[in-house]
Formats: C-alpha cells, structure tokens, sequence
C-alpha cells in the first residue's frame, strides 16, 4: 500500500513540475522529405541535411524554409508553420503556472504544421 501511494504522490510531483506537451509529446518533430525525381539535395533553413527521401527531426518551436535542389532542375522553395496546440494549454493551466512556464520555455506545445514535405522539380531550359 506504502509503494502505491509513493509512486501517486511521485506521478503527481513530475506532473506538476513538467509541462504536459513535455512530458506526452516533446520538443521535436519527425518531418519527410521527397522529391520527384529522387536524389535531391534537401536545405533547412540555408544548411544541407540530406538527399531525398529523407527524415528529419525538427524542432516544433521553430518555423523553416526548406529548399529542394538538383542538378539540371529548377530549385523548389517549401516553408513549414507551426501552431500552438490549445489542448496543451488547456492542460497546462489545469496543472498551475509551472506546467505553463515550462511548455512555454522548450517551445514543446508547438506542432509542425507539415509532417511530409513534397517537391515535383521541373527541368531547367538549356
């Protein structure tokens, strides 16, 4: 009974010491790149990251332009959003101030509006 109860009043101290987007769904977000054709070159926000296909994690709190490159074919310029989930605020402030401080600071009750990101590339005239 003892260790029932210790581990409601731990479960209850992280609770209100975490934010609720911290603890359930975290800081980043798992993003999908393509291209047709294959093999482009992928750049966020001005830094090379890959080659399509390609999966990047990327922080929520952040927005990025994305650009899709390939020799012989004209560049393609995407941008990926983000929200704040009003759920996670909701929860947030049911949990007190500290919950909302701490979803607030790591940017953690933001959701990418894009979770795959496509680019059709068209050839460049000679």
């Amino acid at each position: 009974m003892k260790k029932a109860v210790s581990c409601v009043v731990l479960f209850s101290f992280v609770f209100l010491l975490s934010g609720c987007a911290t603890l359930f769904k975290g800081t980043s977000e798992e993003v999908r790149f393509s291209s047709e054709p294959q093999r482009a070159e992928v750049w966020v926000n001005g830094l090379r990251m890959g080659e399509t296909p390609v999966s990047l994690k990327l922080e929520s709190k952040k927005t990025y332009q994305i650009e899709f490159r390939k020799e012989g074919y004209k560049p393609v310029v995407r941008n990926i959003t983000n929200h704040v989930g009003a759920g996670w605020i909701i929860l947030d402030a049911l949990g007190a101030l500290i919950p909302v401080i701490i979803d607030a600071a790591t940017g953690a009750w933001y959701s990418l509006d894009q979770k795959n990101v496509d680019a059709v590339l068209e050839k460049q005239q000679p």
